[in-house]
């Protein structure tokens, strides 16, 4: 059976909730604490892959660094908004679960369960 990993911020209340309905369920996640060791490009791209969303589906656009950044501006390439997520990882939406080929956006923190119905 592939690990499961969570891209968590201890900080915030669904992804502790995540964190807890894993355990509850048995699992004991690697933990990414990805506001300490961002995501780079590529990973992030992975990431994206698997949830299969586009860079703009993953942002937080309820945090400050959205519309200071001018991330409400539709022009802006991809390539600029993966360079500004990467420099400022508070911007992705969170909780994310991954394991192997699959993630999850633990959003609510139920979402995880469909991870979790699929496992051997």
């Amino acid at each position: 059976m592939e690990p499961i990993t969570l891209y968590h911020n201890p900080r915030c209340s669904k992804s502790r909730a995540t964190l807890a309905l894993l355990e509850e369920n048995g699992v004991a996640p690697e933990l990414v604490y990805y506001l300490e060791n961002p995501p780079d490009a590529e990973q992030l791209r992975g990431l994206l892959q698997k949830l299969r969303l586009g860079i703009r589906d993953l942002l937080r656009k309820s945090e400050s660094e959205y519309s200071d950044l001018g991330l409400d501006d539709p022009s802006l390439s991809d390539e600029i908004v993966f360079d500004i997520v990467c420099r400022h990882p508070i911007l992705i939406q969170r909780p994310i679960v991954v394991q192997g080929d699959r993630a999850i956006l633990g959003r609510p923190p139920e979402n995880v369960l469909k991870l979790l119905e699929d496992r051997p």
